[in-house]
């Protein structure tokens, strides 16, 4: 059995749709935010940063929430990914890695500033630089998923498209009337994906268990 260590609304969220959609068995440790679990030496050997998220498996433990993923998605089928031999695979590698060092890194930087900047006098400047390398990650993303590829179907979870509806969860208001700093409307192609997982009874369970709105993806309300 896979065991998940987790934050309530982080990028495990990810991991832990995939899980279900998987139908495969798992434990869950949720890290308090508060406490130094992550600084202990038994979860540094699972995760050398003490980061989320982290899943304990046969193979050993596995971090990089796009490892993760794809790990999952050869082991277990499912759709969730081109095979290893497909013609398709490099399209979704491509993409896959693009989400994760483009967009997910890039997103960071919009909540954490000064772990980049050291000074809070420069986080304006690096908030709107960050702001549009996050719109420029997305416009890529947008129309590589537009052109609807087998890798981020419309009408079925991927790999990918699980992945992509936790960036657009974080970069959505998570209060009512509150302004987003990126604007996720202006990305249809990807909101429609999103909206089709966060349908599922994978996502719904997800979001029952982290304590999220039924909407986790598309219309953040916690």
């Amino acid at each position: 059995m896979y065991v998940l260590h987790n934050l309530r609304d982080s990028a495990g969220l990810a991991v832990h749709v995939m899980l279900l959609e998987l139908e495969q068995p798992f434990l869950m440790t949720v890290i308090d935010r508060e406490a130094d679990t992550r600084d202990r030496h038994e979860y540094r050997a699972l995760h050398p940063f003490g980061q989320v998220p982290a899943l304990e498996t046969p193979d050993g433990p596995i971090f990089e929430t796009a490892a993760i993923l794809l790990w999952l998605a050869d082991r277990h089928g499912g759709g969730m990914a081109p095979a290893p031999n497909s013609h398709e695979r490099g399209q979704f590698l491509k993409w896959l890695f693009f989400t994760s060092t483009n967009l997910h890194a890039t997103v960071m930087g919009l909540f954490y500033p000064d772990r980049y900047t050291g000074d809070p006098a420069a986080n304006p400047a690096f908030l709107r630089r960050t702001v549009r390398r996050t719109e420029e990650a997305l416009e890529q993303l947008e129309k590589a998923v537009a052109r609807h590829p087998s890798w981020c179907p419309p009408d079925r979870p991927s790999a990918l498209g699980i992945y992509l509806g936790v960036m657009l969860r974080w970069i959505g208001p998570a209060e009512p009337g509150a302004r987003p700093l990126v604007e996720t409307a202006a990305y249809p192609a990807l909101r429609s994906v999103a909206r089709m997982i966060e349908d599922r009874p994978a996502a719904r369970a997800a979001a029952r268990a982290e304590g999220l709105g039924a909407t986790i993806f598309t219309a953040p309300a916690a």
